[in-house]
Order: C-alpha cells, then sequence, then structure tokens
C-alpha cells in the first residue's frame, strides 16, 4: 500500500493515513471480550484505501465487519461492533471520543433549541455538577450492537435531516430522570435523579420510545398510547379525525373506536337520506392516520376497533384483505374485532349471529361493554323484533371468516369486551373500558368529542414502561424498581402537555399507567423453565403477583404523599376489588401456587388512603425497546438465537441473553408445538395484569396435513385465549414460505359445535 496516503478527518484536514491507530481502536473495542479477535475483523472489513478516504467511511467499514461476525458463536462481536459504534457516535457528537461536562453540554443544547430550558432553569450549576460526577460514560460499552443502531436512529437528539447527531446515552438517560424528578424537592431529587439514571442505564427499567426520544426535548407529548371513541354524528367523526392528527404528530400509537357507527343505509334526519356506512369515514380516518411521518422516530399507525355483531361486519372484516379494490379496501390501518361471551355462546352452540346497525337498537352498544347480562337481553329482544333491520350469519360462518382473515392479514384483532370491563380496575357502570390500544395492552374508559374542544368527552392516555426481567435476581428487587417507575411516570403526567383539552381532563382525574416487562423468554431459561409444559406456570404466578402488589403498593404510597387521583371513586378499587377477585377461575386448574404477598392488608389501606394511579400495568410488545437493553422482546419466544431485524439503518444481528451456558434452556417460537402452554401463561399474567396484554398466535402450517392450518385449530385457540381470561389478541404470525391459501381452513371445520371446550 502507498504509505503517502492521505485521510479526511472529520474536519475537512488531511494527514497520512495511520494503521496502527485503527488497529489501537479496535483492539480497545475487543478487550475483556470473549471469542472475538481483532484479525478477523481487520481481514473481514478488507478496505480499500484510496487517497482522501474520509476517516468515517474507514471507521463504518470496520463496524460494519464486526457487525457481520455477530453469531449464536461468537456473540461478543455484538458488543465489539457496538464500541466501534460508539466510538464513532461520539466523534460525530463531539468531536472527540470523550463527551462534554454534562451543564456545559445542556447550555449548549438549551441555547440550541435541542434540550428543553427548564432544565436550565430547574437545576442549579452545582447540581449539574453533582450529576456529572455521578453519571458513568463506561455504560455506553454494555450495549449490543442492535442497541446502537436503535439509539441513533430513534433515541438520540440529532438533526434527522441532516444525519447529525448532539448526545450519547448516558446524557439521555441522565437528562431524563432529571426531567421527571425535577418538581421533586430538593433535598431529595438528585437522589432520586441518581436512583433512577441507575435503573434505566443498567437496564433494569426499559423506557419506551416517547419517553427515550422525546423527554428533555421542547416537545412535551410522551403518552405511548392514545384511545380515542368516535361518536355517531359528523361532529363526533370531525373531532376523532382533528385529535388523531394532532397525537399522531407527536409520536403517539392511536386506537379509534368506531363501532358506534350506523350502518350503510340507515336513515338520517329523519328518513331524509341514506347513510353511507362507515367506510367512507374509515377512510376519513385512515388519511387522517397517515398525514404525519411522527419525525422519522416512529410511522403513524393505528387500529380501529368494531362489535361482530355490526351489520357490516362482513365488509369490515375483509377490509386488509389484498383481494378487492381501493374502493372497498381500507389497508393502512389494523383492526380490532370486539367480541363477548354471548357470540361465543353462538359459536359452541351451533346457532346464529344476529347482525344490527347500533343506531336501530337502543342501549345495545352501551351494554356491550357495561353489563353483559342486559346485553344478552337485549340482544334476544331485538333479534325477536321484526321491525327492526337486522341480519342473521351461521356463527361458524363469521367467526371462521374473523379466522381466516386473521391468518392471512396476521393483523386482525381480538378484544374481549366483557373480560375487559369484568377483570378491570374500572366500574363498567360508571366507566366502562371499550377500545384497546394500537397494540392492544391498554384497555381505558373513553367517551366520544363532539367538537375539539368538547371538555365532556374523554381521551384515553397510558404511559408505559416495562421491568427488565433478565436484570432482577430476586423479585423483592421489583419494589424499589416499582417505586421508581410509578413516581417517574406519574410525574411525566403532570410534565407533558396535552393538545387535546379532553385528554388532559381524562390523565389528570384517573393518572392511568402501564408498566409491563421484557426479557421474559430469558427469565423463562434462567429458571428452567419453558413455554409449552405448563414448567413456567407457577414460577409466572409468582412473579406477575410480585409485579402487581409492588406496583399497587407505591401509588398507594404516592397518593399518601399527593392524595389519589380524582376519579379514583370509579375504579373497583375503590370498592376493595383486587384483580385477585375477578379473574377467570379456569387458571386454578393449571397453576395451584398460592399467592405470597399480604393482600388483605394492601385491600384496606388503598382502601383507606386511595391509589394516586387509576390503572399501573400492561404488557406491551417492546419491539424495539427491548433491543436496548439487548433484551428479549416483551413476553414472547424468540425466533431464533440470533434475531435479524431489519431497520432504515440496515439489518441488525441481535444474540439472545445468556446464550454461552443457556442455549438447550431457550424454546424457540417455531420448536414450540401449539399456543396451548403460551395462552396459559398468559393467563396466569392477566390475572395480575389490570390493563391487558399484547399477546400473540403463532402457527407453523407444515406441522399440519397438506401445509394448511385446521380452522378447528384456530378456533380452538380462540376460545383458549377467551377461556383463560385474555382479554386482547395481537398479532397471528404465520411462518415463513406459506401462500395465503395455505393459511385458509374449510368453512365446516368447527361446524356443529366441533370446537366446544
Amino acid at each position: 500500500m502507498n504509505s503517502n496516503l492521505l485521510v479526511t478527518k472529520r474536519n475537512g484536514r488531511k494527514e497520512p493515513i495511520d494503521l496502527e491507530k485503527i488497529h489501537r481502536v479496535i483492539y480497545w473495542a475487543a478487550m475483556g471480550l470473549d471469542n472475538v479477535s481483532v484479525s478477523q475483523v481487520e481481514l473481514a472489513a478488507q478496505i480499500h484505501f484510496y487517497d482522501g478516504i474520509e476517516t468515517e467511511a474507514i471507521h463504518e467499514t470496520i463496524i460494519k465487519a464486526a457487525a457481520d461476525l455477530i453469531s449464536a458463536d461468537t456473540p461478543d462481536y455484538q458488543y465489539l461492533a457496538a464500541r466501534l459504534a460508539v466510538f464513532h457516535l461520539r466523534k460525530k457528537a463531539y468531536d472527540k471520543f470523550e463527551p462534554p461536562h454534562l451543564y456545559d453540554h445542556v447550555v449548549k443544547l438549551v441555547e440550541a433549541g435541542r434540550y428543553d430550558h427548564h432544565l436550565l432553569a430547574d437545576y442549579s450549576r452545582e447540581e449539574f455538577e453533582e450529576l456529572n460526577a455521578y453519571i458513568d460514560h463506561w455504560r455506553d460499552m454494555n450495549f449490543s450492537y442492535a442497541a446502537v443502531k436503535q439509539l441513533e436512529g430513534k433515541y438520540l437528539v440529532q438533526n434527522r435531516v441532516t444525519g447529525e447527531v448532539f448526545e450519547s446515552a448516558q446524557f439521555l438517560y441522565m437528562l431524563v430522570a432529571a426531567c421527571l424528578f425535577a418538581d421533586y424537592p430538593r433535598d431529595v431529587r438528585l437522589s432520586y435523579v441518581k436512583r433512577f439514571y441507575d435503573a434505566t442505564s443498567k437496564f433494569k427499567i426499559s423506557l419506551p420510545t416517547p419517553i427515550m426520544s422525546g423527554v428533555r426535548t421542547p416537545t412535551r407529548q410522551f403518552s405511548s398510547c392514545v384511545l380515542i371513541e368516535c361518536g355517531d354524528s359528523l361532529d363526533s367523526i370531525s373531532a376523532t379525525s382533528t385529535s388523531i392528527v394532532k397525537y399522531v404528530s407527536q409520536r403517539a400509537g392511536i386506537g379509534i373506536n368506531a363501532g358506534n357507527i350506523r350502518a350503510l343505509g340507515s336513515p338520517i334526519r329523519g328518513g331524509e337520506a341514506f347513510h353511507t356506512g362507515m367506510l367512507p369515514f374509515l377512510k376519513h380516518f385512515q388519511t387522517a392516520v397517515k398525514s404525519c411521518s411522527q419525525g422519522g422516530v416512529r410511522g403513524g399507525a393505528a387500529t380501529l376497533f368494531y362489535p361482530m355483531w355490526h351489520l357490516e361486519v362482513e365488509d369490515l372484516l375483509v377490509l386488509k384483505n389484498n383481494r378487492g379494490t381501493e374502493a372497498n379496501r381500507i389497508r393502512h390501518m389494523d383492526y380490532g374485532v370486539q367480541i363477548n361471551r354471548a357470540l361465543y355462546q353462538r359459536l359452541i352452540d351451533g346457532g346464529d349471529i344476529t347482525l344490527f346497525s347500533p343506531s336501530d337498537v337502543p342501549g345495545l352498544y352501551d351494554a356491550f361493554f357495561a353489563d353483559q347480562d342486559e346485553f344478552e337481553r337485549l340482544y334476544v329482544q331485538y333479534e325477536q323484533d321484526e321491525s327492526i333491520r337486522k341480519k342473521r350469519v351461521k356463527a361458524v360462518e363469521l367467526f371462521t371468516l374473523l379466522m381466516q382473515e386473521r391468518a392471512s392479514t396476521g393483523r386482525i384483532y381480538i378484544q374481549h369486551v366483557d373480560h375487559c370491563n369484568t377483570h378491570s380496575p374500572f366500574d363498567p357502570k360508571v366507566a366502562p373500558v371499550k377500545q384497546s390500544n394500537l397494540c392492544l395492552e391498554i384497555a381505558l374508559p373513553t367517551k366520544p368529542l363532539e367538537h375539539p374542544e368538547d371538555e365532556n368527552g374523554e381521551i384515553a392516555l397510558c404511559t408505559l414502561s416495562a421491568f427488565n426481567l433478565g436484570a432482577i435476581e430476586q423479585l423483592d428487587e421489583l419494589e424499589e424498581l416499582a417505586d421508581l417507575a410509578v413516581r417517574a411516570l406519574d410525574s411525566l403526567l403532570d410534565y407533558q402537555d396535552y393538545p387535546i383539552k379532553a385528554a388532559k381532563i381524562s390523565t389528570m382525574n384517573r393518572r392511568t399507567l402501564g408498566i409491563g416487562v421484557i426479557n421474559f423468554a430469558y427469565y423463562l431459561a434462567k429458571n428452567g423453565a419453558r413455554y409449552s409444559d405448563g414448567s413456567g406456570n407457577n414460577l409466572t404466578h409468582k412473579t406477575f403477583e410480585a409485579i402487581q402488589f409492588y406496583l399497587l403498593k407505591a401509588s398507594l404510597g404516592l397518593a399518601k404523599e399527593k392524595g389519589a387521583c380524582p376519579a379514583f371513586n370509579e375504579t373497583t378499587y375503590s370498592q376493595g376489588i383486587l384483580p385477585i377477585d375477578s379473574y377467570k377461575q379456569s387458571l386454578d386448574a393449571i397453576c395451584d401456587e398460592p399467592l405470597h404477598l399480604d393482600w388483605d392488608w394492601l385491600r384496606q389501606e388503598i382502601q383507606t388512603h386511595g391509589l394516586r394511579n387509576s390503572t399501573l400495568s400492561a404488557l406491551m410488545p417492546s419491539e424495539t425497546s427491548s433491543q436496548i437493553s439487548n433484551a428479549t422482546n416483551g413476553i414472547e419466544p424468540p425466533r431464533g438465537l440470533v434475531s435479524v431485524k431489519g431497520s432504515k439503518d440496515g439489518v441488525m444481528k441481535q444474540v439472545v441473553p445468556g446464550i454461552e451456558t443457556l442455549r438447550q434452556q431457550y424454546e424457540l417460537l417455531w420448536d414450540i408445538p401449539s399456543n396451548t402452554g403460551y395462552l396459559q401463561l398468559v393467563g396466569l399474567m392477566q390475572k395480575f395484569v389490570d390493563q391487558a396484554i399484547s399477546a400473540n398466535t403463532n402457527y407453523d402450517p407444515g406441522r399440519y396435513e397438506g401445509n394448511k392450518m385446521p380452522m378447528k385449530v384456530l378456533l380452538k385457540d380462540l376460545m383458549l385465549a377467551y377461556k383463560y381470561g385474555l382479554k386482547t389478541l395481537y398479532y397471528q404470525n404465520t411462518r415463513d414460505g406459506q401462500s395465503d391459501s395455505q393459511n385458509k381452513a374449510d368453512d365446516n371445520d368447527c361446524a356443529g359445535g366441533a370446537c366446544k371446550i
């Protein structure tokens, strides 16, 4: 190689190439790591040097070479690649490897308009000095490569047009903590800031995308989930659309409940005109959802909910289907189909489901959520009333259509509206739960808006985080983590802005939180338990008992300090009813683990002092935020020991935690023989979780004759989910390589009640 070649530095200056410097950087990144080779990285890089080559190009080539070597047998290359990426990122952010002083950094970014000016108003220079001495930038070296790429792609403050990055991860964690505890008394707040910083930067508490990317910036909307209910009027439809645009633009995922909109052909203004039905308005909502890209952090997305007995249901079920035309398809939203006990009973009995327009059957839509006995009474009454427009469909045919579309698209979701209200922290008579959210784990009361400034409507927000079960050795560690998480998220409710008045009123009244888990697959593996054989049932029961107990205890403690949430009287907690009092008793047949904590004491304390938060728990997918902690997704089994995930930054490989010793303990997704064991585990979680759970069903057609999924299997799993008390079902995953036709099944596979369980 020509020794006279020059490299171009980041500042544009040129100097002779120094191969030894490149070698030293890779050697530094490899220190302390097992089964990695510096020479192997250098060989794999095969850098083609030319005069004037940019140092940035050299560095990116080396990073990619290290990342390409990540495998199940050599997992530590994910840390070598990550360290090289951190080195590269810091050079881009600071023009050097060592980060600046925290105070100087904050001043610079506040002046540039990238950090919230309240940071300098709320904290003194002396406090920044103390936090700067506490911050540990070496924790950046604990990230995996996938984590660094997610940080750089989604979370770090940057100019997304030019690609400039302005901070590194430890500043993110410290300043999020500082923002969330800024209103605490000065004599204790730095203690909370440090403890929360430790919990998040050591990956014990995982934060969601809106918090990681937004807190510390001038944008102040951090709720992950927004639930908007639409009424049956043009004014309400317009107000819903306005609300969608405002929240999608601020990074929130949207749940839209449109099930009360009257059906096609319904009379308007006393018969002056016929209603155009749901589809034109759903297209309107889709346009609103897709109108904003959320600044590259995540795309606008929504799930729309409707009852299975809606008169237009047969057309609604196929809206995502690839067949048909743009005129009769609305493919860029997902859909949640609402089912209850009465509809399942029609399937089991081999009977019919009668479809109505909600506008023709007074009281039926409200009873569907608030009172199951009243719903069944009205439903039968309206079926017998010949003056009411209706359509009868065989239950097996309608359920088969539902499951066919769920199988072919993967994204027709399920909401069990009765479980959402009978096993709920809300009294359904005064605050019924009518919908879920984009990811099917939020279950909160809503009311339609009649205009954008309507203070009588209710938009529900939920603010999320998660415990990393893989980072916890003893369940009693959850007590302090729960206290930190609840305090931080509760403060966030006061810290953030509310673009819609109805959302602020609702949030201030209910103060709803949703704290979940990540790394459950690793937690099972390191405890020698599996998804499929029941060996994880008692462990899951014991773990989620502790999670919910300590979350409730934390909210109780906060209520003693700051007062209960104003709408506490609308919760079942105020009546002394806890999640352990309303769960599905069928779970007792699969788990004999006793309760270990003092629920009687907790019940009495809650009735005496109240709770600061109406809800505390929800199990979310955590697809991207789990990568930051190098954890497995939420509660899901991994598809492989090495997962390959595509993003706008390219392909990233991530190795499951603890692979060196636990390779044989992991139960991989497509090795699990059926959904039964998984659904049992989710049911046991749901016994304690006060909102809902993003739970998936997974199918490998190759296990069945003709590579075809039997409809009776799909329906059996659907009813198992209901039997074990699941409130929602999220994705249906089908193993790759199967065509749409191979996901179909005969319509009569479940005829005559063959799916009875």
